[in-house]
């Protein structure tokens, strides 16, 4: 009886983030109210209460529920045990693809990109934004450092700053893919300039080599 009422739990709290994803992109992050969620989810205005603290917890646990898998990947691109230029170049793979074939993991990159204000009851949502953020290009760099540790790359400049610039490559193509989808082919476009960008710190290396 426990176990069947945690299930029926989850199936709601899934219930309702299903719905405010569809009401998201209808109406836009702001513009969208509990009540909407609410009647979209077939649930009562208690009901999203139960499980989430307000408008932010809902879109934050939204976007946890799909990008998880990346943002443990990227905490692990730096494996010692692994090649983490080999790493950093499938996480950028599978983050492409899913984001080009996978529905939900679309319109989800597409409400966070282009349907939300960071204002009002939404600077919760700011604020985990940049924690990932932050994180991410951490990981980045220390994956990086790693990469020049073991003579795979050359850093002329700190890992910190190569990764702010991968990850700003890497995040304006999605956002640019997500307003016209049909200007480019994501995966292989995205895939060459990251891979470009990588092999450039590679033949820098070569270079720095041969002098």
């Amino acid at each position: 009886m426990v176990r069947r009422t945690k299930e029926e739990a989850q199936e709601t709290r899934n219930r309702i983030l299903d719905a405010a994803e569809r009401v998201f992109v209808e109406r836009g992050v702001a513009r969208t109210s509990l009540n909407e969620i609410a009647t979209a989810a077939g649930v009562t205005r208690g009901a999203i209460y139960w499980h989430f603290q307000d408008k932010a917890d809902v879109f934050n646990a939204m976007m946890i529920r799909v990008t998880l898998p990346f943002e443990e990947a990227t905490r692990h691109s730096d494996d010692p045990d692994g090649d983490p230029l080999a790493n950093l170049r499938e996480i950028f793979a599978m983050v492409l693809d899913k984001a080009m074939n996978d529905p939900q993991v679309r319109r989800v990159f597409e409400i966070a990109t282009h349907k939300v204000e960071y204002v009002d009851e939404l600077t919760a949502v700011r604020d985990r934004h940049l924690s990932v953020r932050n994180e991410f290009e951490g990981n980045l760099a220390r994956a990086l450092e790693l990469a020049a540790a073991r003579g795979q790359i050359v850093l002329r400049m700190p890992a910190a700053t190569v990764a702010l610039g991968l990850h700003a490559l890497f995040d304006g193509l999605i956002q640019n893919w997500l307003l016209d989808p049909g200007a480019f082919d994501l995966v292989k476009v995205g895939g060459q300039l990251v891979n470009d960008y990588l092999d450039g710190l590679k033949a820098r290396g070569r270079q720095e080599g041969g002098r």
